[in-house]
């Protein structure tokens, strides 16, 4: 069953709730009344410490001759002056609410201090209202929910003899970059975290404060060199009467898997054995496997996580200085208000962008519908998914001589085999249910008719809802000594997508319905009956399975999966679209081996594993975060954005064919339904890790320019003023005046004229400017060619003119190649078209 990020529903179980010792997060005053009450996030005028101690971090950058961004690092007595100052704003906020709502109850869940100067607060609309009149408050939100959105990627990307070369290899890839995850936490037992390494010490970097908790699930040692620091929040679960300690842990041990995956895909340790269901499917790596992680689980596996919690994470994890932030979430909705990106979550991170860190967000899982994207401000780098070029794919020869493929992680058999029906193999006591063919009770069986031959079983709807499991149901077949199992696509199950699935014994998922049926046809037309009894005396068909446990090798990839999350961008909750190109970028999320928790509970059919296999968005953003681990690595004084663009403007457009990659555009017969990607399918386009290490010419782009587009959307000075404490002046900027690597104009209306400053981090070179215009757009660009030197700015003049009249997206590229091998690709997108011609005319 395809194991993407799942959407969380809510799940109110009942049990005892523990109380834990939250940094920042707890309770406060006495509880609200929960029956009327609702948790919000509540921001205020005066600016967080971040905004003043950010400044020590990440003063002025600017390029040096060289080129590269310089930044002077935070001293090293901040991190105290920060929790210092962190404590007194919590008291301020005691007292603000105390004043606020004298002698009434509520619950204040957490505050914020680092990034947002703010708290959540359990509270009824009254007394929210009184809240939000004070003239210390600036905004207030109603929380919301969130959901979760590699053994041979390296290999894939290039990484062994590209990236990882030029940074002394694997043992070094990443050193001294911490990258912090907010997910559902980690495995900290898990051979890829561990420190344990004789070939190379894992020095902690200077910069990084964080802490480990200790809990009973996460005992002391759980942390190491490696692993540099663990917390867990959950207060705003904790207030809604939600939160089982028992099943979700009330410590930043992962009861769900996800984290353990995604964690271990960015930095997972190098050569670690994948041993799944008895099966060795090679050695796993993380992209940077020699980086820090540091772990701020915000969710779990009974209901997800909320917005609240997930800003405590984030708050704590600038705190606490981490280089790279990974998000492997989205929220549940797109946000309501003035604009998309006036969110907790966006917002916070537009603070930790401030603070130096880069920020990567997985798209979401809501593809191939436009407008699903889940990621929307500048300052995050986005990520969609794609395939990569190793599959597994095992098939099933009939006894008539026809070939079925299917999916299944499972070895083939050693010949021919009799195919038995589970409908046919019941023994004299068993009630014909509706669910027996789904093979989930081996008592249910007759084991003579069983044993060595082939069990065939019925892939039900029950699969998809995990009410039934191809684990039980290879645990039936092994309980009756069977040969392999063989599952047929029951025809209540439509379009559904399939991904291998581990099986000890030979077995192999027919995903097709046709083929179930050509199966099916050829088993019963096989069966000889007794013309009295009505029974089966013979069972004449048989089948050979062709193992999956061997990898093949597709030169079609990479390719956009169809649950990629697309553009454009939305730039509110209407349909007015923003002049941000999202996705960034794609990378691999597509059947995905990394590493699993003990407990791991999110894929049945990986449960008591160290690996799993997964797909989403999910899978694609880790990549990204360790590349980006990288970059920072090589280029320790690049702001966030200079390292979004050397990530993007190299990216391939071609598949591993030479032919355009493609984007797949259904969920029913995805293969069947696809065409080349757009960028807003696909961004700049697929990850290429080496070129990203040696970009050439970088656009860069500051925090100061994210607030001069964020003052220039209409109306939005006094949200800007709620979150960041800052002032507007006047603004005329929009997206399109953003310095980024892409080009993006929602509503082009006759003309427009875009700048883009590049700066040169390597040295002298000439480049030559090329360009393919979108349809219903003539495109000039100045200069077509010019020499930069070595750390010095060239300034871009494209000018963009509407031929005709046209509300279609349409897609081009701007391409500056190098005299010394650097090649730089800038996307063009334009919406809707007004030409002045074709108006009069």
């Amino acid at each position: 069953m395809l194991k993407m990020e799942r959407s969380i529903w809510f799940s109110f179980l009942m049990g005892v709730l523990f109380l834990v010792n939250f940094v920042g997060c707890g309770w406060s005053q006495e509880n609200a009344d929960s029956a009327t009450a609702s948790v919000y996030i509540v921001t205020l005028k005066k600016p967080p410490i971040s905004h003043f101690y950010g400044e020590l971090r990440v003063k002025n950058q600017h390029h040096s001759t060289n080129g590269r961004v310089t930044r002077l690092d935070i001293p090293s007595n901040v991190s105290h002056i920060d929790r210092m100052n962190g404590s007194y704003v919590s008291q301020m906020h005691d007292s603000l609410l105390r004043r606020a709502l004298r002698g009434e109850k509520y619950l204040k869940v957490c505050s914020y201090h680092y990034l947002i100067n703010g708290f959540a607060v359990l509270v009824t609309p009254l007394q929210a209202f009184k809240l939000a009149r004070r003239r210390e408050v600036s905004n207030i939100v109603l929380d919301f929910s969130v959901r979760t959105a590699t053994t041979h990627t390296p290999e894939f990307l290039g990484l062994p003899r590209g990236a990882w070369a030029q940074e002394g290899g694997y043992r070094t890839a990443g050193e001294g970059v911490v990258i912090g995850f907010i997910d559902t936490g980690i495995d900290p037992t898990h051979p890829s975290f561990s420190d344990n390494s004789h070939e190379q010490t894992y020095p902690v970097p200077e910069h990084f404060s964080g802490i480990c908790e200790v809990t009973q699930d996460f005992p002391s040692g759980s942390c190491n060199r490696k692993l540099v620091g663990a917390r867990h929040f959950a207060a705003s679960a904790i207030t809604r009467g939600i939160f089982n300690a028992t099943k979700d842990y009330a410590s930043p041990f992962d009861g769900d898997g996800h984290g353990t995956h995604t964690a271990s895909i960015a930095a997972g340790n190098h050569g670690i054995p994948v041993i799944v269901a008895g099966h060795n499917f090679g050695n796993a790596s993380g992209m940077a496997p020699h980086s820090h992680i540091a772990v701020y689980k915000a969710l779990y596996k009974s209901f997800g996580g909320f917005a609240a919690d997930v800003v405590a994470a984030i708050d704590q994890a600038a705190q606490d200085g981490v280089d790279i932030i990974s998000l492997s979430i989205t929220p549940n909705r797109r946000p309501p208000g003035l604009a998309t990106f006036f969110n907790p979550i966006d917002m916070a991170l537009l603070s930790a962008v401030k603070a130096g860190i880069f920020v990567v967000q997985a798209a979401g899982n809501t593809g191939p519908s436009p407008k699903t994207v889940a990621s929307f401000s500048p300052w995050i780098f986005t990520v969609g998914a794609s395939t990569h070029d190793r599959v597994y794919s095992n098939s099933i020869v009939l006894g008539n001589n026809i070939t079925i493929s299917g999916v299944g992680l499972a070895p083939g058999t050693d010949g021919m085999y009799t195919l038995v029906s589970a409908i046919h193999a019941l023994n004299d006591t068993a009630a014909k249910d509706m669910y027996v063919s789904e093979c989930q009770d081996a008592s249910k069986f007759n084991q003579t008719l069983v044993q060595g031959n082939l069990l065939l079983c019925s892939y039900s709807i029950r699969f998809v809802l995990g009410l039934s499991t191809i684990k039980q149901a290879s645990e039936t077949a092994e309980n009756l000594s069977a040969a392999g199992v063989v599952f047929s696509m029951d025809p209540f199950v439509i379009s559904f997508q399939l991904n291998p699935v581990p099986m000890r014994l030979p077995g192999i998922i027919i995903p097709s319905q046709d083929d179930s049926k050509i199966l099916l046809q050829y088993y019963n037309s096989s069966l000889e009956e007794d013309e009295t009894t009505k029974k089966i005396v013979k069972f004449g068909a048989v089948a050979r399975i062709s193992g999956g446990i061997k990898a093949n090798f597709s030169l079609s990839a990479p390719k956009v999966m169809y649950y990629s999350a697309r553009g454009p961008d939305p730039e509110d909750s209407s349909v007015d679209d923003a002049d941000i190109l999202k996705p960034n970028l794609v990378a691999p999320g597509n059947s995905v081996w990394a590493a699993w928790s003990s407990h791991g509970a999110e894929s049945i059919e990986f449960q008591g594993e160290s690996f799993a296999m997964m797909s989403g968005t999910s899978m694609a953003a880790p990549h990204i975060a360790g590349l980006a681990a990288l970059i920072k690595q090589r280029f320790p004084t690049f702001s966030p954005a200079a390292i979004g663009s050397a990530l993007s403007t190299t990216a391939s457009l071609r598949n591993k064919y030479g032919g355009p990659i493609l984007a797949q555009r259904a969920y029913a017969n995805p293969d069947s339904n696809q065409s080349p990607a757009t960028p807003f399918d696909m961004g700049s386009g697929f990850v290429n890790a080496t070129a990203a290490l040696d970009p050439g010419l970088i656009l860069d782009t500051s925090y100061n320019d994210y607030m001069a587009f964020l003052c220039g959307i209409n109306g939005s000075a006094p949200v800007l003023l709620n979150y960041t404490g800052e002032s507007c002046g006047v603004s005329t900027m929009n997206g399109i005046d953003l310095n980024m690597p892409s080009i993006t104009i929602s509503k082009l209306n006759q003309s427009r004229k875009v700048q883009r400053a590049m700066t040169n981090i390597a040295g002298n070179e000439t480049y030559i400017v090329g360009w393919s215009a979108p349809y219903g757009v003539s495109v000039k660009v100045i200069p077509k060619r010019f020499f930069v030197a070595s750390g010095q700015q060239q300034v871009l003049n494209v000018f963009f003119n509407a031929t005709m009249n046209n509300s279609t997206a349409s897609f081009g590229r701007i391409g500056l190649v190098g005299n010394q091998g650097h090649v730089v690709n800038i996307p063009l997108s334009v919406i809707v078209k007004i030409s002045y011609h074709s108006t009069n005319s």
